[in-house]
């Protein structure tokens, strides 16, 4: 058998069992293996890494470990306190987009409160959405570690906390998006963009005491649902409110 030790830092002992998290990690191996398939094997995934060093020196995911080598495995989020280049990130999106697994519908229609084009459905399955998150460059956003493994996906994000709050603060930090918010903007129902559109046009559509009481109005341009300022504004915009102040 064969050796090689590993190191993984910063958030990336989240997915490690208790007794390995923070230490030196001691792998025996016997079938000649590629760095990125080791380090899955150890049960991190692939899109949450940034930077491999491989006996002080950095390396891409094809990297063949051998016997004695000293790894080290880096996030995103602590890149820069090292000397690793990085050879696996993917290049940045030009436009930030999501699509959500089925454990996150409550965070996809904070996303489009906010702005943020988020693909969501219940039905959704697993080959499915690693399809959508390659071939739309989309950032597949999941409490499912094994589905970022799945090697089509370059752009991924587990996202830890379970309270829907917690996990929209956490993915405007960690994709640095607060500056980005547009609230508003899009359709909650099926992320389609809203526009605005004359009372006239809908007025055969509305409540009686809509009619009454409110003239601006918003339509999907996607599914057609039409939005107004109702008793559900206020309580959506103090939602808005509390989560960009947690900006810091």
């Amino acid at each position: 058998m064969t050796r090689a030790t590993f190191q993984f830092h910063a958030e990336l002992n989240d997915f490690l069992p208790p007794n390995k998290r923070q230490v030196r990690i001691e792998h025996f191996y016997g079938e000649r293996a590629s760095i990125k398939d080791m380090i899955e094997a150890l049960g991190v995934p692939h899109p949450e890494i940034d930077c491999i060093e491989v006996n002080g020196e950095s390396v891409d995911f094809a990297y063949i470990v051998q016997d004695g080598d000293t790894i080290n495995v880096y996030p995103i989020s602590t890149v820069v306190q090292t000397a690793c280049l990085s050879l696996v990130r993917p290049k940045p999106l030009n436009t930030i987009c999501f699509v959500l697994d089925i454990h996150l519908g409550k965070l996809a229609s904070s996303l489009r409160l906010l702005g943020f084009d988020t693909l969501y459905q219940n039905n959704y399955h697993d080959p499915e959405l690693a399809e959508i998150s390659s071939t739309q460059n989309r950032i597949l956003l999941t409490r499912d570690k094994g589905l970022l493994m799945r090697s089509v996906v370059t752009y991924g994000y587990y996202v830890r906390n379970t309270d829907p709050q917690q996990q929209i603060v956490e993915v405007l930090r960690r994709f640095d998006l607060f500056d980005l918010v547009s609230p508003f903007k899009r359709c909650l129902r099926c992320n389609g963009i809203l526009q605005a559109v004359d009372k006239q046009v809908v007025i055969d559509q509305l409540p009686d005491t809509v009619v009454l009481y409110t003239d601006e109005f918003h339509r999907c341009q996607n599914c057609a649902q039409i939005y107004w300022k109702g008793s559900h504004y206020e309580r959506l915009q103090r939602f808005i409110d509390g989560v960009l102040d947690l900006n810091g």
